[in-house]
């Protein structure tokens, strides 16, 4: 007979800690030994197919719902995050996903291509000629938060204040949330009067769009409350914002670590779709999606409490030897990442992201030629949401 994996003899890591990092070796022999370790918060699933059934299993909810218990925090932010569609469960989340994914199908997303082209051939034209720039303020941060004025026809003038906003806003998935709460809630309030004003605005001058597609599912059977309209639209700007800055600056970081694939992307621009999705796969903004359990359950041996919370470490089983060939190569067939999530809360916003750092990145490889890393990169704790906060790089200039 087969005996349960006693838990006290898995690896412990600590992501809570600010020098953790999921990429270090520690993890890479926790996985080498163990196909999930211990936490301070429950366990973390390391491996690639673990995740791949676990993301899916019907015993786990998601468990990021529980992030303000943990910190301690009661506030606005935490308010927000537990009525979003992100961790709302069973027909209430299944509503939510149908009444929002009109404003995200692909024809919307398709008629933004030529402004996502054209923002990104405005932003690389201010430097190109220096052969420099500071990739994060220069390029990533106006591009994702652009992009995100379009999406939801706010005038770009804005896009500053809704950068800073997101930045303060994504202090809360961090590890000093309770110390940073105050400024946290201030920047959510300020962003819910962004999405007051831009609401009141397109339903005094309706067009379809992605604000108006939102504003006519509020008046459909089963509609979206004021609140949950509201709740949409602030986490469309803040997930779009966050999350695309973050990703661009790793995107770049992945091609400085591998100088030839960035070469080989600007001579043949048609495979930048697949270039987000290798740099997803090695190094997403978002290192692990969590889920907690609901029922007591046994998993490949291991005894699993309801209540459990589990991180699925989607960077770590990204790279898992037993899945994938080392290395990073954007013309490999792959299996699917988790970089978006997966089951039924995959990310909503994915198709806009991975349009947008689509034709970023096509671009971006066309005009930087011999990309080099600058003097002082600084980036996020590689655990939780993570991204460069400075990024300096060289290049060719343009002559």
């Amino acid at each position: 007979m087969e005996h349960p994996i006693v838990i006290d003899s898995a690896p412990f890591l600590d992501p809570s800690d600010p020098a953790f990092s999921v990429r270090s070796a520690e993890v890479e022999a926790a996985r080498a030994r163990s196909w999930y370790a211990r936490t301070p918060f429950g366990i973390a699933v390391l491996r690639y197919d673990a995740m791949k059934a676990m993301i899916l299993h019907p015993a786990l909810r998601q468990g990021s719902h529980r992030w303000p218990e943990h910190n301690g925090c009661t506030g606005l932010w935490a308010a927000w995050w537990k009525r979003i569609m992100l961790n709302r469960e069973g027909p209430d989340h299944a509503r939510l996903r149908r009444l929002g994914a009109p404003a995200f199908a692909p024809r919307l997303v398709s008629d933004l291509v030529p402004r996502f082209q054209a923002l990104a051939d405005e932003l690389v034209a201010g430097f190109e000629a220096r052969g420099e720039c500071e990739f994060m303020a220069e390029f990533a941060e106006p591009y994702a938060a652009r992009v995100i004025c379009a999406l939801i026809g706010l005038d770009e003038r804005h896009w500053r204040e809704l950068a800073d906003l997101t930045v303060d806003m994504g202090l809360a998935l961090g590890v000093t949330y309770a110390r940073e709460e105050a400024r946290i809630d201030a920047a959510t309030e300020a962003m819910f009067a962004f999405a007051r004003s831009v609401v009141a605005a397109r339903r005094a001058a309706p067009r379809e769009d992605f604000i108006g597609t939102l504003i006519a599912a509020s008046a459909e059977a089963g509609r979206l409350a004021e609140q949950e309209l509201l709740d949409m639209v602030v986490l469309s700007i803040f997930g779009g914002i966050d999350t695309t800055r973050n990703q661009l600056g790793l995107a770049m970081q992945c091609f400085l670590e591998n100088p030839a694939q960035w070469a080989l992307l600007g001579a043949r621009p048609e495979l930048a779709r697949q270039a987000v999705e290798e740099v997803m796969r090695v190094r997403p903004t978002t290192t692990w999606v969590t889920r907690e359990a609901v029922e007591d359950f046994e998993f490949a041996g291991l005894a699993i409490p309801a209540g459990t919370t589990i991180h699925l470490f989607s960077g770590c089983a990204g790279t898992d030897p037993a899945r994938f060939a080392p290395g990073f190569d954007i013309t490999a067939e792959r299996a699917r990442h988790f970089g978006f999530g997966g089951g039924k809360h995959h990310c909503i916003g994915s198709p806009i992201a991975r349009g947008d750092m689509t034709e970023a990145l096509r671009l971006l490889a066309g005009r930087l030629r011999n990309l080099s890393p600058g003097d002082g990169a600084a980036f996020l704790p590689d655990s939780g949401n993570t991204g460069p906060v400075r990024l300096p790089l060289r290049f060719d200039p343009a002559g």
